[in-house]
């Protein structure tokens, strides 16, 4: 099966497209690599939609080749640039305000309780305002695992994290979260972080164990500290402009080879995410486990605070209340 995907997508590269052939842009941030979940995810509806759709062309764009995530979104917007794109959830929250409940710290209590979330009405409600902003999620995805902070020092407790300029995505959510666990918030762009590390403009970064892997942040941070402070979903949105242009026969193809994308990303999740931890471990880097409940207390008032300010308390609430059906 997988000696067929590869020959029928060569040949699908060499072949000429027909006059009305749907061309595909698929636009994500990190490196072009499957150990991420972003490219994973790209790669796999990449692989079924030019297998089993009709006249298809999608190419990927790594990398920020795009510009950077938020860029590629306002692009997105105006029918420019990528017709889709795949992030976590959080840069999106800057498009509409409640989807930061998705990533509030310390929410999740596993990858069941997402999917239930996601898969349900509190997702069927985050989609609609994002269809608002010009937005149609077609898919929600999985991080290959929590959110730590990877650092040049090491963190042996939640009291090493104080002052520390640890990058974090620009959006209110991330920056309260980093600065209540006491360090210092340091937004900036993904395709900035590499430099800034070298250059000691940050003194970490937090991110999953698999994006750290994929875009070699060991290379410049020597130790992995597991707060598992934050999971944020992953959204693969196409923008409404481009879905607007779709036949009913190329939108179900679309969804299709979304689907298969979401299947496979959030199958692999689980041992994704700690074949990441024994990569960086091999690579040298040091991973750390530490109390996590300071953390925990710390950060709990920004659940609320946060809900409050997006005006998302009823999807919290509804949130909270899936996690007690574990």
């Amino acid at each position: 099966m997988k000696t067929i995907l590869f020959a029928s997508s060569a040949l699908s590269l060499m072949l000429p497209l027909a006059a009305n052939a749907l061309e595909v842009k698929v636009a994500h941030s990190s490196q072009a690599a499957l150990s991420s979940e972003l490219h994973m995810a790209a790669w796999a509806f990449q692989h079924h939609l030019q297998d089993f759709g009709t006249d298809v062309q999608v190419t990927i764009f790594p990398n920020n080749q795009l510009g950077q995530e938020r860029e590629v979104y306002e692009a997105m917007q105006l029918g420019s640039g990528a017709d889709c794109a795949i992030s976590g959830t959080a840069i999106l929250g800057n498009f509409d305000a409640r989807l930061g409940v998705v990533d509030l710290p310390y929410l999740w209590a596993d990858y069941d309780h997402v999917h239930r979330v996601l898969d349900g009405a509190v997702g069927d409600q985050l989609a609609e305002g994002l269809r608002g902003a010009g937005f149609e999620v077609v898919a929600w995805l999985d991080s290959w695992g929590y959110r730590n902070v990877a650092s040049k020092a090491p963190v042996a407790s939640a009291g090493d994290l104080q002052g520390l300029k640890i990058r974090t995505i620009p959006t209110d959510t991330y920056v309260q979260t980093i600065n209540a666990m006491g360090a210092n918030a340091t937004p900036m762009a993904f395709g900035e972080i590499y430099t800034a590390m070298e250059t000691g403009v940050l003194d970490g970064l937090e991110h999953s164990a698999a994006l750290v892997q994929a875009n070699k942040f060991h290379e410049v941070a020597g130790n992995y500290t597991l707060t598992r402070h934050l999971f944020g979903p992953v959204a693969f949105v196409c923008s409404t402009a481009f879905m607007g242009r779709l036949d009913d026969q190329q939108k179900a193809q679309v969804m299709a080879a979304a689907e298969f994308a979401a299947d496979l990303e959030r199958a692999l999740a689980p041992a994704r995410e700690q074949q990441a931890l024994d990569a960086l471990a091999a690579e040298g880097m040091t991973i750390a486990e530490i109390d996590t409940a300071p953390l925990q207390e710390a950060t709990r008032p920004v659940q609320d605070k946060v809900a409050e300010a997006i005006g998302a308390t009823d999807l919290l609430a509804q949130i909270r209340a899936e996690a007690a059906l574990q």
